[in-house]
């Protein structure tokens, strides 16, 4: 059954607010059901982007360290955890793409 989800995963492509599609080929997805408005949270540890889908919208951020993903996976509150720890505050944020560099394979 996990296999049959990373295979429906890899041949998903998805709109990321302010950078465009993104294929989920080499991502690690996981479905989001803790009652907040995050309901779909990808990573790809290789490349350390994390997609994260807030209500309907996709949203991105770059360099963003595996045991920051797994804090914000295993959080109690992820929209607490999210806001708390990655999002940022509109003009820079610990993870934000504008201000850190975007895995050239994710690159336009």
């Amino acid at each position: 059954m996990l296999f049959l989800a990373c295979q429906i995963a890899a041949a998903e492509t998805v709109q990321v607010k302010y950078h465009g599609a993104v294929a989920l080929d080499s991502f690690a997805c996981s479905a989001v059901k803790d009652h907040s408005d995050i309901s779909r949270i990808c990573y790809d540890k290789a490349e350390r982007y994390m997609l994260i889908r807030l209500k309907t919208t996709y949203y991105h951020y770059c360099q963003i360290d595996s045991a920051t993903v797994q804090g914000l996976l295993t959080a109690q509150a992820k929209r607490q955890f999210f806001v708390t720890h990655i999002r940022g505050s509109g003009e820079d944020g610990p993870f934000d793409c504008r201000t850190h560099p975007m895995p050239k394979k994710y690159r336009d």
